[in-house]
C-alpha cells in the first residue's frame, strides 16, 4: 500500500526530519485534484467504526473491496508534537495505486533538503524561520459528498 500525506508536518513527523533509517529521503508528490477526489470516493476507514459501518462484517467487506483507505492522525506541530485536530492519510492499493502511479502524478520533487533545513532551525530555537520556510498547506475543500463516508 502507498500512503499520501497531504500533511508535511505530519510527514515529518513519520519520517523524522528525513533521519529514519529508511526514510531520509522525501517526495512532495502532486496529484490531480481528480485523482485525489477519485481515490477519496473510492476509500473506506481504516478501522471499524461504530455509526459509520453497519457491523465489523460490513466494515471488513468494505475494506476488502476498496481501493483506498483513509486513517485520521493527529496533526503536527513544528516540535512534532500532536494538535487537537487530525490530518487526513491516504492509502493506496490496486486499482487507486495503478491510477496515482500512471494517471493522477503530475511532479515529483525531493524536499529533503527542505526537511533538513527546517529540522535544524527548530532544533536551534528559530521556530519563526522554520515556519517561514513552511510549504502552503490549506484546508482542502472537501464537503460530505467526498467526506461523509469517512468521518466518524
Amino acid at each position: 500500500m502507498t500512503w499520501i500525506k497531504p500533511s508535511f508536518l505530519w510527514m515529518m513527523y513519520r519520517c523524522g526530519w528525513a533521519t529514519k533509517a529508511g526514510q531520509e529521503t522525501v517526495l512532495a508528490v502532486e496529484i490531480t485534484r481528480d485523482g485525489f477526489e477519485w481515490a477519496l470516493r473510492h476509500a473506506c476507514l481504516s478501522h471499524y467504526e461504530r455509526g459509520v459501518h453497519p457491523d465489523q462484517a460490513a466494515w471488513k467487506r468494505q475494506l476488502r473491496q476498496s481501493p483506498a483507505r483513509v486513517q485520521w492522525d493527529p496533526e503536527r506541530d513544528l516540535h512534532l508534537a500532536p494538535l487537537p485536530y487530525r490530518s487526513l492519510q491516504l492509502g493506496l492499493a490496486g486499482e487507486a495505486s495503478a491510477r496515482y502511479a500512471d494517471e493522477w502524478t503530475v511532479a515529483i520533487r525531493d524536499v529533503t533538503p527542505l526537511a533538513h533545513d527546517m529540522h535544524a532551525l527548530v532544533r536551534s530555537g528559530d521556530v519563526e524561520g522554520a515556519r517561514r520556510l513552511m510549504p502552503e498547506e490549506r484546508p482542502y475543500p472537501a464537503g460530505a459528498e467526498l467526506l461523509g463516508h469517512l468521518t466518524p
